[in-house]
């Protein structure tokens, strides 16, 4: 699987040309499924946020609204009781999964919950592009300053990258240097902080920054 891990979307020229890139061929062209399982795990969302991003309103222009061929709903909670059969043809003939924020603990237990986490290998060219959460969910830890979901036991994530991410750099009044410093010497490993102009592109393991905004690499 191809990774384009964001904090606020496809918010620039220069992360569109990344994930046109992957997806080698034009978003116009290409299937996209939208995950919004993370939203349910976390206070400052629900079911108005969940509808906008389903519907692709404004607020979701540089997501689910960059103008997709076909856009369709992936719920994760739902995909156990209606059985692999029919949920995993869908997943395999998107282009894209496009993972929403919210908290990434909640949507790893869905991830595994669902079968989803453990059919990730087998989809090579199928892209990932993650918001906040749908972003973290990949890395090893998020660090309990992201934890929101009251049924996480600890911080862990998926770890299909090695690295971990502090989002919304200075989006937020709390989200700011000084914090992701503080955070990163909790996660102890190496992590990246970034803004909502910089997403991190993986692809066999090759890593790369882009941006047209602000990041910092943390040891």
């Amino acid at each position: 699987m191809k990774l384009l891990l964001t904090s606020g979307g496809v918010t620039n020229p220069s992360i569109r040309s990344a994930l046109e890139k992957l997806l080698g061929k034009p978003i116009g062209e290409c299937a996209a499924l939208c995950v919004p399982t993370a939203q349910w795990g976390h206070p400052m969302c629900g079911p108005a946020s969940v509808r906008g991003l389903i519907a692709a309103d404004h607020d979701f222009r540089h997501f689910t609204g960059l103008g997709w061929a076909s856009l369709g709903v992936l719920e994760l909670t739902a995909l156990p009781s209606i059985g692999a059969d029919r949920w995993v043809p869908w997943v395999r003939e998107a282009d894209v999964l496009l993972v929403d924020g919210g908290d990434a603990t909640y949507l790893a237990h869905w991830m595994r919950e669902s079968g989803l986490a453990d059919l990730l290998p087998s989809l090579p060219d199928t892209v990932w592009v993650g918001v906040s959460a749908g972003s973290m969910v990949m890395t090893p830890r998020i660090g309990h300053y992201f934890v929101e979901w009251p049924g996480a036991t600890d911080d862990r994530t998926l770890g299909v990258v090695d690295f971990s991410i502090f989002p919304h750099l200075d989006a937020f009044p709390t989200n700011t240097m000084a914090a992701a410093q503080r955070w990163a010497a909790e996660i102890d490993g190496p992590a990246y902080a970034i803004d909502e102009q910089t997403a991190i592109a993986v692809v066999d393991g090759f890593v790369e920054v882009v941006s047209e905004g602000n990041w910092t690499a943390l040891a």
